[in-house]
């Protein structure tokens, strides 16, 4: 009888319910409910009311009028002033971009193909400033490119200039200041793309006699484009929605999106106004997207 018994035990399997396929498929939804809620009370909902706002109008003494009316985006749209405006924005933008990537990108490929010991070193050297507030590094820049700050007394003293350099309260402040703020971000994208630069080809490249340049032109830089147009779009979209390096070092005279949209909202209290232009700036943001996503596909393929 025993015999039975444990030959009864050992076939009994225990009783194991899986979930359903269906039931598996909602463990992905259900994981991500959080994330959605926290989308849609962070971004979402401020996104609409921001819609419903721009079809307000103001009326005598700043009064908001509940409308549905296009008449703030005919104002953004038909006025020189704000045409002005979007043109310094995506000129500040693009030179921005343009002088960062070049300055990050030998940077940025230094610390992917290196093969030292200081490499996590150096990485976290790159992007030590990220660990400091924008605006000090802004008042930093304020002190330094000032008619009495330290560049212009140490041009003075070696003799290259007679009088002080106009590099603050102007575009120029602005650009320099942007593009030290905003390195640490183009390295991280670049950085993050230059998973196709392949060694190997270099080396294969070279063993067949091509030179360092030509290694670089026809191996190295065109499969490390989408890492540069990574770095590229990440600086431009932080550069013409940043507020802060502008409105200090600009000294008010450089007139961008962010700070137009500042004004509008807390001294003209043109609060319609100032949501059609941060829907205009929106809507930069999806067309540097698209293009984006083109010219990725087009050097995927």
């Amino acid at each position: 009888m025993s015999d039975s018994l444990i030959a009864d035990r050992s076939t009994t399997k225990p009783d194991i319910r899986r979930p359903s396929a269906a039931r598996r498929r909602l463990i992905p939804l259900w994981l991500l409910i959080p994330a959605l809620v926290a989308i849609l009370i962070s971004f979402v909902v401020p996104l609409i009311v921001l819609l419903r706002m721009s079809f307000n109008l103001t009326g005598p003494g700043t009064t908001l009028i509940q409308a549905w009316s296009l008449e703030t985006y005919a104002k953004a749209v038909l006025d020189p002033y704000y045409w002005e405006i979007i043109f310094n924005t995506l000129k500040l933008g693009v030179i921005v971009s343009v002088v960062t990537v070049v300055l990050s990108y030998p940077i940025a490929l230094f610390l992917t193909k290196t093969e030292s010991r200081w490499k996590g070193f150096l990485f976290a050297l790159a992007i030590g400033p990220l660990l400091t507030s924008q605006i000090a590094r802004t008042f930093g820049w304020i002190a330094l490119l000032g008619n009495e700050g330290a560049v212009n007394s140490a041009l003075l003293t070696i003799g290259l200039i007679d009088t002080p350099l106009q590099l603050s309260n102007n575009f120029v402040g602005t650009v320099i200041a942007l593009v030290e703020v905003l390195m640490p971000y183009a390295l991280l994208g670049m950085i993050s793309g230059f998973s196709r630069v392949s060694t190997e080809l270099e080396l294969a490249a070279g063993v067949l006699g091509a030179n360092p340049f030509v290694r670089f032109w026809r191996i190295t830089l065109p499969l490390s484009l989408p890492g540069v147009f990574t770095g590229f779009l990440l600086v431009f979209v932080l550069t013409i929605s940043s507020f802060v390096t502008p409105h200090l070092l600009g000294g008010g005279r450089v007139h961008v999106l962010a700070t137009e949209i500042y004004d509008e909202a807390t001294q003209t209290l043109d609060w319609p106004l100032a949501a059609a232009l941060a829907v205009i700036l929106l809507v930069l943001f999806g067309v540097l997207v698209s293009v984006y996503q083109s010219l990725t596909k087009k050097l995927g393929a």
